[in-house]
């Protein structure tokens, strides 16, 4: 099963753009990116100036070293607290056999939708092009960060290097307590409204404004940047 998983994930990938075709001025903007984001220290970025692009995707399942995939990606930019409502990213993803019927009824992501939707490697190209070297922001980040690796690698042969941060990163400083686990629980606390739970864009969005929430919350007990807060957060351990 998990085999024939696989061979679906390489003949969708091979079938809309190959696998192997390597893209010279990708691989120079992938390498440049990630000199500049060994340079960079956000750490000590006064979290007002900090640009932050939060992202959420939806996939088919929870491993994808088990064939499970991507079907779409959405992004927002911030500049500390705000959120820019106009930079946004959305694609969906290349899918050749379309979402299981669950799939379609959870994200509203239809076969004929991700059919006609550009190939994973274009996808990822334009969107490491939208966020550039800023730092990553997701609700639950581990699930995001498992995907990215897997296809920064089997898709463009480079290792994922972006600095992410889950939102649960903030609320260990403002509610260490807090019991608040899934996006919709942590927006109804913060009477964050989600226009389309389950769309990629829209997640990202509700995402966006916790973390500015939370971005707030955390200023006024007196953090003014990251490091302040990792410090923080090891010091309670």
């Amino acid at each position: 099963m998990v085999m024939n998983q696989m061979m679906q994930f390489v003949k969708q990938l091979s079938s809309r753009g190959s696998l192997n075709q390597t893209d010279p001025n990708q691989i120079a903007y992938m390498r440049q990116l990630q000199r500049e984001l060994k340079a960079k220290d956000v750490l000590h970025i006064p979290f007002d100036q900090l640009p932050v692009v939060v992202f959420d995707i939806e996939t088919t399942g929870f491993y994808p070293d088990k064939g499970d995939s991507i079907l779409s990606i959405g992004a927002v930019r911030m500049k500390g607290e705000g959120v820019l409502e106009e930079e946004t990213f959305y694609s969906p993803i290349y899918h050749e056999d379309g979402p299981s019927e669950d799939i379609q009824k959870l994200t509203g992501l239809t076969a004929e939708e991700l059919r006609s939707a550009s190939p994973i490697h274009k996808v990822l190209k334009e969107f490491f092009h939208f966020v550039k070297s800023d730092t990553l922001v997701a609700h639950h980040s581990s699930h995001e960060k498992r995907f990215m690796k897997h296809v920064a690698w089997s898709v463009l042969k480079t290792s994922f290097q972006h600095r992410l941060i889950d939102t649960s990163f903030l609320m260990k400083v403002i509610d260490p307590q807090s019991n608040l686990h899934t996006l919709d629980e942590c927006c109804e606390h913060y009477g964050i409204k989600i226009d389309q739970r389950h769309h990629a864009l829209h997640d990202a969005k509700a995402t966006a404004h916790l973390w500015g929430r939370c971005l707030q919350l955390t200023r006024e007990r007196g953090f003014s940047d990251l490091k302040e807060v990792y410090t923080h957060i090891a010091q309670l351990k």
